[in-house]
């Protein structure tokens, strides 16, 4: 019983360690940032690429490592990754320093993609409320984006009268989040091992997690749809920011852009599960990739450039929870963080490849010319994808 309400406990401290963990006074202002410390938009896509390699070689082996040793032990080390990252970022001038800071960003990543949705839906699964689980992805996705517009409105103003001022308050929550991480209660489901079966373990783990994607397609059906998606909607944030500086706007203004996007996409998370009565899988499958090529057009053709960057982000947050909770019914509880980061590994995998031909194209011409680009790609993909899921459909 005392288990049962530590588990229950987990989702509302989940909550306030989204909310503190993604308050992040740099992430509307660090490309900003790194230009200002003479990096070129080549150099900042390189620096992403580091970001994503990094991710891509490590996500499964520390998905492995939250299955085998706990989703909790792997939050913890998560948050230690990221102090180091944002502790190096601040006090770097150089490409090789920064290189290392973003090396130690994407271990954060890594460590945590996998692990928290398992922590959360396993805590669910063990008290048997698992069916809870978009709501409570949704809830959660509104903490995600309360944080974002106060980290984008916080950030933004504070960077334009000191950056070392946000990279400071950043480091000092980053410590609360490390202390917190500590108190989680660990899930008994999804634990793989005892203290005498620690031989071959994680080849153990890596070739069953293989064979449940191929017993189940589904699986990676669509996690490639969802991670595609969230990588072009993530390159398109990011070097947004960018594209509004170079239209004349100042760190201020970008904030409150990003914190209305953050606010409209957290109000649409929350309302998800109603979505997914209306709209199964195949129609999301359908319709969402869609909405975000339209987006794309929309900023690069028409002066309303702010409404479409937000309903963008309606879109990515009504993607990530409705399929966040499809994929997770469908993977055993002892390979759910394994599984989880193979599909934030395809995510790394489309970011390692785009983010920098973005930045490239963007140096070469200009930002305009490569979300041009992107739309090309997008139209493309949709086009494909709409006469895969129609035909699949029919069949």
């Amino acid at each position: 019983m005392q288990a049962n309400i530590q588990l229950k406990n987990n989702i509302n401290k989940n909550y306030i360690y989204v909310l503190l963990q993604n308050m992040d006074l740099t992430r509307a202002v660090w490309m900003i940032y790194l230009a200002s410390k003479g990096m070129s938009l080549t150099q900042i896509g390189l620096l992403e690429t580091i970001f994503h390699i990094t991710s891509f070689t490590m996500e499964v082996p520390t998905g492995a490592v939250a299955d085998i040793f706990g989703r909790k032990v792997s939050r913890i080390w998560s948050r230690a990754a990221s102090l180091i990252s944002v502790i190096l970022l601040l006090q770097s001038n150089s490409f090789l320093w920064f290189a290392i800071s973003f090396v130690f960003s994407a271990l954060s990543y890594n460590l945590e993609s996998g692990a928290g949705d398992a922590l959360i839906y396993d805590s669910l699964k063990e008290i048997g409320q698992e069916d809870e689980f978009i709501k409570v992805n949704g809830k959660k996705e509104v903490f995600f984006q309360m944080a974002s517009i106060i980290s984008f409105i916080a950030g933004g103003y504070l960077a334009s009268k000191s950056y070392p001022t946000a990279f400071i308050i950043t480091i000092f929550i980053i410590a609360i989040t490390l202390l917190q991480a500590a108190t989680f209660k660990e899930p008994s489901l999804g634990r793989r091992i005892k203290s005498h079966d620690k031989e071959n373990v994680f080849m153990k783990q890596l070739s069953e997690s293989i064979a449940v994607l191929k017993n189940e397609p589904k699986i990676g059906h669509y996690a490639l749809f969802t991670q595609i998606i969230l990588a072009v909607c993530t390159c398109i944030f990011y070097y947004f920011q960018t594209y509004l500086k170079a239209d004349g706007y100042n760190e201020a203004m970008i904030g409150l852009i990003y914190g209305a996007s953050c606010l409209f996409a957290a109000l649409a998370a929350s309302q998800t599960y109603r979505i997914k009565k209306l709209m199964d899988e195949q129609r999301i499958l359908l319709l969402m990739p869609i909405i975000v090529v339209i987006c794309i057009w929309g900023i690069v053709l028409t002066q309303y450039h702010y409404v479409f960057i937000i309903l963008l982000c309606v879109v990515e947050g009504i993607i990530y929870v409705a399929m966040s909770d499809y994929i997770n019914k469908m993977i055993p509880s002892e390979y759910r963080a394994t599984i989880l980061s193979f599909a934030s590994m395809i995510f790394s995998f489309f970011m390692i490849t785009l983010f920098p031909l973005i930045g490239v194209v963007g140096d070469k011409f200009t930002l305009k010319i490569a979300f041009m680009c992107v739309g090309m790609l997008g139209s493309i993909i949709v086009l494909i994808n709409t006469l895969i899921t129609l035909f699949k459909r029919n069949y």
